[in-house]
């Protein structure tokens, strides 16, 4: 059965221009089908209808063009049209997807394609995919790549003919690449390993990974920032991962305090729920990235290190530190599988060895001392390491509990 690029569009608003982009596809040898996410109008020739888009939901196109509930009838749209993907990806009929729209498509169409696994090509062309909010809302944590039109999806001018085109060449280039095979393949004998990382692990990080995959593992990094880090819990959820490397775990205190790197409820909690093998560092746990525009009146005096000029950390209190502690063991506590935690007792990163100002051994062992009496699992082994993460020390005492508690790899060096 031949592949396909699937089209998403609205139809009603966006017909001429879905039809010379789904016409360009084909001239560059690819099938392409139309599905039609329309909620208001008609228009003539998609290969999947609203209705049958509506139908796929359990809906009628009749109530959906009739109904006031406009978030509602979107959802139905947005759940019928994933349904089909799937079906399409299911039989091994879908080689891409790519969306056409304004803000209302875009956020539809980029919520089909979330819904789809990691590898699966992905491209929304968008006339607002540069819009501050926006962007983000639309990639989420999937594999998405944005073409910002610029122009408005209004007329085919030369202009926008000339952004369809490249846009067909770029989504039939992808479909040609086996990429969901690629991507969700295992090799025998190569266990593959999450870890987390971020600019003040870099050091360790580089280290740990070069050594495990001499050791014959595959390591997969994810920059823990706040949405890298919540696409690794997901694909750690899906069974994508035989072990877990956290050095930069500091999500989930951000996701306690309000910070730039918060990462949601579930981050450190996949990995511990299915029960593979994990080793965590606090990398960066005892920092804190509020927005400037919310600061509360005492942050103004807290010890502070700009990393770049977009961001700044502060020092966590110690009323904050025992509360990442207590959420950290809470999280520890449901782990099926083994957990090595490991602390650095001269410093948590590159921005508090012990010559800096942001150096505080008392309240990083107040964090100890709370996760410590916090633990009641009998899978969750504390050790302590007389080095800051980003030393060597540190990274070899990490590849020491990855050999003691990972799947073995068949190669070894």
């Amino acid at each position: 059965m031949e592949r396909m690029v699937l089209l998403l569009s609205t139809l009603d608003t966006k017909g001429p221009e879905t039809f010379y982009l789904k016409d360009s596809i084909k001239a560059r040898g690819c099938e392409c089908l139309v599905l039609d996410m329309s909620m208001s109008g008609e228009f003539p020739g998609a290969d999947i209808t609203a209705a049958d888009t509506a139908r796929a939901a359990g809906a009628h196109i009749e109530d959906i063009r009739s109904s006031k509930e406009r978030k509602k009838i979107t959802r139905q749209m947005i759940i019928g049209a994933t349904k089909l993907a799937c079906d399409f990806m299911n039989s091994n009929r879908l080689a891409g997807v790519i969306g056409l729209g304004g803000s209302t498509g875009s956020l539809m169409a980029t919520d089909v394609m979330r819904a789809l696994p990691f590898g699966v090509p992905k491209l929304m062309v968008s006339s607002t995919a540069a819009l501050p909010g926006l962007a983000t809302r639309y990639i989420g944590t999937g594999d998405i790549a944005m073409l910002h039109t610029v122009i408005e999806i209004s007329g085919l001018s030369k202009p926008l003919i000339n952004i369809l085109d490249r846009a067909a060449a770029a989504i039939t280039g992808m479909a040609m690449v086996d990429s969901l095979t690629v991507a969700t393949s295992r090799d025998p004998g190569i266990p593959l390993i999450a870890m987390s990382m971020f600019g003040p692990t870099e050091r360790c990080s580089h280290f740990v990974r070069q050594i495990l995959e001499s050791r014959g593992y595959q390591v997969i990094g994810f920059s823990a920032a706040g949405i890298c880090d919540r696409a690794m819990e997901e694909m750690i959820s899906e069974g994508f991962f035989d072990g877990v490397v956290e050095l930069a775990p500091g999500g989930v205190g951000e996701e306690l305090l309000g910070g730039m790197r918060a990462a949601g409820a579930n981050r450190l909690s996949s990995a511990a729920k299915i029960g593979i093998p994990q080793v965590i560092a606090p990398g960066g746990v005892n920092l804190t990235s509020p927005r400037k525009s919310r600061y509360k009146p005492e942050h103004h005096d807290r010890r502070k290190f700009e990393l770049d000029e977009l961001r700044t950390f502060l020092r966590v209190s110690d009323e904050e530190i025992v509360g990442v502690a207590q959420v950290f063991a809470d999280k520890l506590n449901q782990a099926e599988g083994p957990v090595i935690f490991l602390f650095p007792a001269q410093g948590w990163s590159a921005v508090d060895p012990p010559s800096s100002h942001m150096f505080d051994s008392d309240q990083d062992r107040l964090f100890l001392s709370t996760l410590k009496g916090s633990l009641s699992s009998s899978k969750v082994g504390v050790r302590e390491v007389d080095a800051n993460l980003e030393e060597r020390a540190f990274a070899e005492a990490v590849v020491a509990a990855c050999l003691e508690i990972f799947p073995n790899a068949l190669k070894s060096s």
